[in-house]
């Protein structure tokens, strides 16, 4: 099973791929497989560094905050 962080597209460029934040974290990926266009703003979900498809906005941050959720109660546990 894999999991995918949600991402927010930051840069749209000529070559078919876009940059996204992820959780604070910059990367380039293609969005070659995409049938719709992305914009600045879209939140999408990645595997293997191929934009998978795009998410709502509100499904994103409800994915982002369980993610906060997990990381704080991980560093509690581990302190």
């Amino acid at each position: 099973m894999c999991l995918s962080v949600p991402s927010k597209v930051v840069e749209i460029h000529d070559d078919a791929s876009v940059t996204v934040d992820t959780l604070g974290v910059r990367r380039r990926v293609s969005s070659h497989l995409m049938t719709e266009p992305l914009t600045e703003g879209d939140f999408v979900l990645i595997h293997i560094g191929f934009v998978m498809n795009k998410i709502d906005e509100k499904d994103a941050q409800q994915s982002l905050d369980l993610y906060q959720d997990i990381v704080e109660k991980m560093q509690l546990e581990s302190e």
